[in-house]
């Protein structure tokens, strides 16, 4: 999303990679984007300061550049059109309803006084949106600032610098807006991006199948008999659905999946290469790549008193708001026959739960879950 809307306004993308980057190279390369797009290697993690100035490297000093975060999603990318348009440093700022959780942009006249991280008490709820219009040159000149209290570089703190020698506007984004900082937040981008979709058929359809609402099938998905779909959806190339399948609204199928017989999906993000092929439940739910789900795998989205879900983030119990989320299966897990996960239940990648267990707790990476010995 981001790179497709930035390629509208401008003549070259510059991706700045680190973690795990082989991955992201091997993705941008099978885009069909990379004449225009471009990837710089951070090798020292030192923050998105740091990043913006491996990424300028390259350029004049009298270039400008738009800045995004790759975890911030929108509802309309024509932000940057507009960004394209204004001369000035800006940089973007949303409301929302809980601004002690984000860096929060003082202003005044819509021209920018400084941001602060996190404050206890904000002085408004007009928040950095991680989306900025800056010129290379000021980023440069401004780049000498302390380290963060992680040891980074941080980009806010290099735009507070240029604030003291020049305007930096705001230009205030009125959409729906979502920093995914969480897992759960994945299944809210989602929406946000299903929201847009439109019916296409690519794919092969065998009848009987029903399908209501906004539906994309993509190349070479095939839908089987008697199988369910209630958009919005979207359906990955080379997906198998069915039979007896049953696809409900705000599910995304990436390429390579297979939802089989009697498998229930209710607005979860399954990537791709999963497997799920017999009588399952997957609700409210991020499935990695490359998961294996044994038959009768449920994974539940709903506590028995209907209180709000909590996960683990960090040692950290969080209230993530929703009544109703289900798990997170990192990439290439395993479950055995009949197993159940409870809400808010995390998998690490790579590990393997045994048939007929009851997951209450999370698993880590490379795990077999429960542990036993063979006598």
């Amino acid at each position: 999303w981001h790179i497709e809307s930035l390629l509208r306004v401008v003549d070259e993308v510059v991706v700045v990679v680190g973690y795990k980057s082989d991955l992201v190279v091997k993705y941008l390369e099978s885009t069909g984007f990379t004449s225009r797009v471009k990837t710089v290697k951070q090798e020292k993690l030192l923050g998105t300061g740091n990043a913006v100035l491996e990424a300028v490297k390259s350029l004049d000093l009298d270039d400008e550049v738009i800045v995004s975060y790759s975890d911030v999603f929108l509802e309309d990318w024509g932000v940057f059109k507009e960004l394209s348009r204004v001369e000035e440093n800006t940089i973007v700022g949303v409301r929302v309803p809980n601004p002690s959780d984000y860096g929060v942009l003082v202003s005044e006249n819509s021209k920018l006084r400084y941001i602060v991280e996190k404050p206890e008490y904000p002085e408004t709820n007009v928040v950095n949106a991680g989306i900025y219009k800056l010129k290379v040159k000021d980023i440069v000149e401004n780049s000498n600032v302390p380290l963060s209290p992680r040891g980074e570089v941080e980009l806010t703190s290099i735009v507070n610098n240029i604030t003291t020698k020049k305007p930096v506007r705001v230009y205030e984004y009125s959409g729906k807006w979502i920093d995914v900082g969480k897992p759960w937040h994945i299944l809210e981008a989602n929406k946000i991006a299903l929201m847009k979709i439109t019916s296409v058929i690519k794919g092969r359809v065998e009848n009987p199948v029903y399908i209501k609402g906004n539906v994309y099938i993509d190349e070479d998905a095939e839908i089987k008999p008697f199988s369910v779909i209630e958009g919005p959806v979207y359906i990955g190339r080379g997906a198998v659905v069915g039979p007896h399948a049953y696809i409900r609204p705000w599910s995304v199928i990436c390429q390579n999946s297979k939802i089989g017989f009697s498998v229930e999906v209710k607005e979860s993000v399954v990537m791709e290469g999963v497997h799920a092929s017999h009588l399952s439940y997957i609700g409210d739910s991020v499935i990695c790549e490359n998961v294996n789900l044994g038959a009768g795998t449920i994974l539940a989205n709903l506590r028995f008193d209907e209180k709000t879900v909590k996960m683990l983030i960090k040692s950290v119990l969080e209230d993530t708001g929703r009544v109703k989320l289900g798990c997170v299966i990192g990439a290439h897990a395993k479950t055995g026959v009949n197993v159940s996960i409870m809400p808010g239940v995390k998998i690490g990648s790579y590990s393997w739960i045994l048939p007929g267990t009851v997951v209450y707790r999370d698993v880590p990476s490379n795990t077999i879950y429960p542990q036993y010995s063979i006598s």
